[in-house]
């Protein structure tokens, strides 16, 4: 079709549309977070411990880990707009099965839908960035996701407990997945994987460097993890990213209210903010690893720092503003998984880095699915024995031998950060 007369999209338009997007990757990370708050509810109404527990907020991660890989090969093949609709319809019911759930059986099955599910919208937003922003608006496009994620996980805070204590977590969850539903017609109504379906011009590359690789996917595959960077870059993240996960999208807000004696609210708020700090870090810690020019001192220092701080927060008895700036510095020092990001896809040829960011985005992930459980299970084996309104309460030694695993991967993860070979902030050839 000529180009005679056609524009590129407008800007409100393209936000709109991409916004869309967004909203289910905060959908996501607000289900990611949201049994934090909802833990002494959870644990009363199926009779959980906190091994159980674990696993039932880990469900939530064992699907999305599994959706990683499929997840940009069906964006290709389907678009984002049929991809985008089949996973917030897919949302809404798995969380109106998660909030009607009557055993432990449906509210797991609920929260593998979940996780499955939401799984699907941060490739899919890329997607619609590559087409429907300039290629310099990419790397903005792809902070605000970010940050959109934190939103997500902010209300699943003060904001969610707030709605719990009012209204209880059942029908809260129902309105979430209304909320969901809605946003699943919406997606289909308004969303369009390329402005050339509105009219516009679209800023999408020339597909003919994609077309040769499309049917060699799994080979690509097989090539991205033939090189060494690629799994130790994979299994890092899984005490960085993990400890965050498991602190602030699970144990933080009990170890909180029963170590510490603060409120739901109070705790729910000082965890909210080890998620913004983990989000400014980022971008930040990622911006100067490109000034040094190298990717693994930074990488180092930075996870030198968390395990000091992660450290001080599980051996060391704090007062509560103390705990709360140390969990903040940790928290923004784990945000050096962005610099792991880098490294993954500086450390594979050109052609091999959107298979290559699909891994190792894995390990992040990997971390919440293997600790929050991990945990539990420690917790429970140091259960004394108390319940507070049908809920286990656990001590502070209890959490300290829970929370010594987060300690242990991250050491973990120090050490496999030295086996890494430095790019230089240079694609490899």
């Amino acid at each position: 079709m000529s180009a005679q007369g056609r524009a590129y999209p407008p800007a409100a338009l393209a936000w709109s549309i991409w916004g869309l997007g967004a909203l289910l990757y905060l959908i996501g990370f607000y289900q990611r977070v949201a049994p934090a708050v909802i833990t002494d509810r959870l644990m009363a109404d199926f009779s959980l411990g906190a091994a159980a527990l674990g696993n039932l907020s880990a469900f939530y991660f064992y699907s999305y880990v599994a959706m990683q890989i499929p997840t940009g090969i069906i964006a290709d093949r389907w678009g984002p707009r049929r991809l985008l609709t089949l996973g917030a319809g897919i949302a809404a019911l798995g969380t109106a099965l998660f909030a009607f759930a009557p055993t432990i059986f449906w509210a797991n099955a609920g929260r593998l839908l979940i996780g499955a599910s939401v799984a699907v919208a941060f490739v899919s937003m890329l997607k619609l960035a590559t087409r429907w922003f300039r290629p310099e608006q990419f790397a903005l496009a792809s902070g605000i996701a970010l940050f959109c994620g934190v939103c997500g996980g902010v209300v699943a805070g003060v904001p969610l407990r707030l709605l719990v204590e009012s209204f209880g977590w059942r029908p809260v969850m129902m309105v979430t997945a209304m909320v969901t539903a809605a946003l699943c017609i919406a997606i289909w109504l308004f969303v369009r994987d390329d402005p050339s379906e509105r009219g516009y011009i679209s800023h999408a590359p020339a597909p003919a460097a994609h077309a040769a690789h499309h049917a060699s996917v799994w080979h690509g595959l097989v090539q991205v993890l033939s090189y060494r960077n690629t799994w130790i870059l994979v299994l890092v993240p899984i005490g960085i990213a993990g400890s965050v996960l498991t602190f602030a999208g699970l144990w933080g807000v009990p170890y909180l209210k029963q170590v510490h004696g603060l409120d739901t609210k109070t705790a729910a708020a000082i965890t909210s903010s080890l998620l913004i700090a983990w989000a400014l870090g980022g971008p930040i810690l990622g911006a100067l690893s490109e000034r040094m020019g190298k990717r693994k001192p930074l990488y180092v220092i930075t996870t030198v720092v968390a395990m000091i701080g992660w450290g001080i927060i599980i051996f060391v008895p704090l007062p509560i503003w103390a705990l709360t700036g140390v969990l903040i510095v940790s928290g923004f020092a784990c945000g050096n998984l962005i610099i792991g990001f880098a490294f993954a896809k500086e450390s594979v040829p050109a052609r091999l880095m959107g298979t290559a960011s699909g891994v190792c985005n894995m390990g992040p992930l990997m971390g919440g699915m293997f600790l929050q459980p991990g945990v539990g299970w420690l917790l429970d084996r140091n259960w004394l024995g108390s319940t507070v309104d049908g809920a286990r309460v656990y001590d502070a030694a209890a959490y300290q031998a829970g929370f010594t695993l987060i300690f242990a991967c991250i050491a973990l993860s120090l050490v496999l950060i030295l086996f890494v070979r430095e790019t230089h902030c240079r694609q490899v050839a």
